[in-house]
């Protein structure tokens, strides 16, 4: 499907538009009420069907207890300062929800299977780096890798397993749902159900800031959790990655991991797999910043009336320099392997680049390996996000 002109950052496609004034009507005929963003109510729902001890399971007093506080504060930031329109509001009550749903799903599945928590992992490797800066196409070659393996975008939305699997179908239907409500969304970045993807999901499930950050204006929130640790986030994000592994069956090869956020939270996340290796993607600064305020903008933008163009542009070039800042120090104090990858480099000639990498990580790359590279190469050079450059120039 061709994506509609987007003649400015904050464009809002028909549907979002119309999505938007159906739920208003549908609120002011009283034919359901505006859910509150409110905790507890919020529980309420999320939570409906399953036990108390479904949310502890095995996580730490300090854990349940981090969640609580994150949802608390995400709240308080959405009601007093993210001035969402009904569409938001409507957002930001399914995530949330659906956040306090798998939490407790995953912990009753835990409670049956405790030992997957915990289950052995090869080293993984992590692809770190602003996003906007090659950090997806690093993954996906390097995941292409039969010798290596990635996080299917399904599983990382929905980490819960099931018998049978439908998460591959569901994410399919909400990708559909997605791309209508923001027809530009596949030149931001390529989708596919069961496409290797990062995990992002794992990360907002606890309700990190990453996945919030990009969609709403929520300062206060931004502030809590820049500020806070970062422990019981990645505490979960090990016991999911590790059940994730089991369930798939690919325990014994390197999980190749990826998320911006990782920029931010590379402390927390070596602390867990203190035997990774590192890749790190570099782009020009201002290509990252242009490209990620465009990104955020195209999420904000159906879900607040109140988007400001210069205050995102601020915004965006405070976090990223947060993110370097943050990068570069744990790099410094890390003793394992890491290789660089420049953006333009990649570009050129990505074969030379992941050359370069394997062998700055100590290890071989076979013929055989390179080829499964090119597939994946291949594939991308046809997905619609290679236009998002000129969709950037084009802006009004």
């Amino acid at each position: 499907m061709n994506a509609p002109p987007r003649p400015h950052p904050f464009a809002r496609s028909k549907a979002a538009v119309w999505a938007g004034r159906a739920v208003e009507a549908i609120w002011d005929r009283g034919l359901t009420e505006k859910p509150p963003l409110e905790p507890d109510y919020l529980w309420s729902i999320g939570a409906k069907g399953f036990n108390k001890s479904d949310e502890v399971s095995l996580r730490s007093d300090a854990e349940v207890a981090d969640f609580r506080e994150r949802l608390e504060r995400l709240c308080q930031a959405l009601r007093a300062e993210a001035q969402l329109n009904p569409l938001g509001h409507t957002m930001a009550y399914g995530q949330l929800t659906s956040a306090i749903r798998k939490r407790h799903a995953m912990g009753r599945f835990w409670a049956e299977a405790p030992e997957l928590a915990s289950a052995e992992i090869a080293p993984p490797i992590i692809v770190v780096g602003q996003m906007r800066a090659g950090t997806t196409r690093v993954h996906r070659l390097l995941a292409a890798d039969p010798r290596n393996c990635g996080t299917r975008f399904c599983n990382s939305h929905d980490p819960v397993p099931r018998t049978p699997d439908l998460r591959p179908l569901k994410s399919t239907l909400g990708l559909a749902i997605a791309r209508k409500i923001n027809p530009w969304l596949d030149m931001l970045h390529p989708f596919g159900a069961t496409r290797v993807d990062e995990e992002i999901g794992w990360l907002s499930g606890a309700l990190d800031a990453c996945a919030f950050e990009a969609q709403w204006r929520i300062p206060s929130y931004v502030a809590f959790s820049e500020a806070r640790d970062a422990g019981a986030v990645y505490a979960e994000f090990a016991r999911i990655l590790r059940t994730d592994a089991a369930i798939m069956g690919d325990g014994g090869r390197p999980r190749v991991l990826k998320c911006p956020q990782f920029a931010e939270d590379l402390p927390a996340l070596l602390h867990r797999f203190p035997d990774a290796r590192v890749v790190v993607t570099r782009r020009c600064g201002d290509a990252v910043l242009r490209s990620s305020v465009s990104m955020v903008a195209s999420q904000m933008a159906f879900q607040t009336d109140h988007a400001d163009l210069d205050a995102l542009e601020a915004e965006w070039r405070r976090k990223l320099a947060l993110r370097e800042e943050r990068m570069s120090a744990a790099l410094a104090g890390f003793g394992g392997p890491v290789a660089h990858v420049d953006f333009d480099q990649l570009g050129a000639d990505w074969r030379a680049a992941m050359r370069h990498l394997h062998m700055d990580l100590g290890l071989d790359l076979p013929e055989a390996s390179l080829d499964a590279m090119a597939l994946e190469h291949e594939r991308s050079a046809s997905d619609p996000h290679h236009a998002h450059r000129s969709q950037i120039e084009s802006f009004a």
